[in-house]
């Protein structure tokens, strides 16, 4: 099976330019870099791009898709229907559901479930917790902060033996990191000062910067003390900024944090409540030059869904999360075209560092012998209504939001699994598989 996309602006390993690239099977055959197509066989699939761009598919580390135990409000195929439809075509869905992803037999059933479900790849973390971790091919996911799922880990030897483990196994550790006492403490003089559902607004005062950089600066230095390959997070703070070092403290900053600011809480209110909090606008304004000049290695979503009727309330009451998958790609072209960031660091971010941060094979480039994930992207404007979103919630805080892109088609292993807004429901993902890291 030849699929010959061409006429395309490709987007890879910093550089831009025009060209075609031949899908063999499921596999990147060849990349010719000219205004001149390749030429084609008989039986081949011709795509004629148009000029539109042509990048590598999106890898997003950091998904929530909740299954097993919390499928009411979202699950692994919806979910991963709204992955395809964004132009991202692998995933790592996160530890803490119900009952969490702790030991090898649940990560083997949640692997399977993948397979069975999931319409772009799929892995998912193995999650720490105080008793140790399971010896497993995954990335490691630790709570350092207050979490859902009852997997907080916050014993100092039971945190040095995990970050012990992850040097000595060459696995990527990939920290939530909030000082539980300090928000707790927060929290309580919230309550008095306030009421006992304090109003959202508050949120980034109680889950503060120095909660953050508290728990941030110990996984810091764990990672210094065993050598251990750390990625925090969800970076919220310019103050943490200082922590990373481009060696083996490395961080990731979510697309919230990326688009909105505390100023947004009135206007979006507990829609956009995640943890942790969005904060200031100068530490926006911080995040996205870290992005820009690669202090912050990688982009995730941190896709977290919950039914809108778990999103009322205040700071006490009201979920934590929002659905962001579908529309991640998007949104961060709209950072591209107000110049927060280049094309090629966005590629970067969001594709190639994210492969090599985890070691994840053949994936991330376009290189001949790789995995065919692509997407192609086409200049349009249009709103975003209700009736597009594609996660089983059924909301977005970016409703009424006007995109000036639209994911065009998706391939996923060399198929076309999203075509101008259909879906192939007979197509299934592949298993990520991890690499050993240097």
């Amino acid at each position: 099976m030849h699929t010959l996309i061409q006429n395309a602006t490709i987007v890879n390993e910093g550089r831009l330019f025009r060209g075609s690239l031949l899908i063999e099977n499921n596999l990147i055959k060849e990349i010719c870099e000219t205004s001149s197509p390749l030429p084609s066989g008989a039986g081949w699939k011709v795509v004629d791009a148009d000029g539109s761009l042509l990048l590598p598919g999106i890898i997003d580390t950091h998904v929530h898709f909740r299954e097993p135990g919390m499928t009411h409000k979202a699950d692994i195929c919806h979910e991963s229907r709204a992955a395809l439809a964004g132009g991202v075509t692998s995933v790592i869905d996160m530890p803490n559901v119900n009952p969490p992803t702790i030991t090898s037999e649940r990560w083997e059933e949640r692997m399977q479930k993948g397979l069975d479900e999931s319409r772009v790849n799929y892995s998912c973390y193995i999650g720490a917790t105080n008793d140790g971790i399971a010896d497993v091919p995954a990335p490691i996911k630790l709570f350092m902060g207050s979490s859902t799922g009852n997997m907080l880990v916050d014993k100092r030897e039971a945190l040095k033996a995990i970050f012990q483990f992850a040097a000595a196994h060459k696995r990527p550790i990939v920290t939530h990191c909030e000082d539980t006492q300090r928000i707790n403490e927060r929290m309580a003089e919230a309550k008095q000062r306030w009421s006992e559902d304090p109003s959202v607004e508050h949120h980034p005062w109680i889950r503060d910067e120095e909660a953050c950089y508290r728990s941030s600066s110990l996984a810091a230095q764990l990672a210094r003390e065993t050598g251990a390959r750390l990625h925090i997070a969800h970076i919220t703070t310019a103050r943490e900024l200082e922590l990373l070092n481009g060696e083996n403290i490395t961080g990731e900053v979510c697309l919230p944090h990326l688009l909105f600011s505390e100023e947004d809480y009135a206007r979006l209110g507990t829609r956009i409540k995640c943890n942790p909090a969005i904060k200031t606008l100068s530490d926006r304004q911080a995040l996205r030059q870290a992005l820009r000049d690669g202090r912050l290695l990688t982009i995730g979503t941190d896709h977290a869904p919950h039914l809108p009727a778990e999103k009322q309330g205040g700071c006490a009451r009201a979920a934590s999360g929002m659905p962001m998958v579908q529309f991640s790609l998007v949104s961060m072209l709209g950072l591209v075209d107000k110049g927060v960031l280049t094309l090629q660091r966005m590629v970067d971010a969001m594709c190639h560092q994210p492969a090599s941060l985890f070691g994840i094979q053949d994936r991330g480039f376009l290189r001949p012998g790789y995995k065919a994930d692509l997407v192609l992207v086409k200049p349009d404007a249009w709103t975003l209504q209700r009736s597009d979103i594609l996660s089983k919630c059924g909301w977005s805080p970016l409703e009424g939001h006007e995109f000036h892109w639209r994911v065009w088609q998706t391939f996923v292993n060399g198929r076309l699994a999203f075509d101008r807004g259909h879906i192939d429901d007979t197509l299934r993902g592949e298993a990520l598989t991890f690499g050993d890291l240097a």
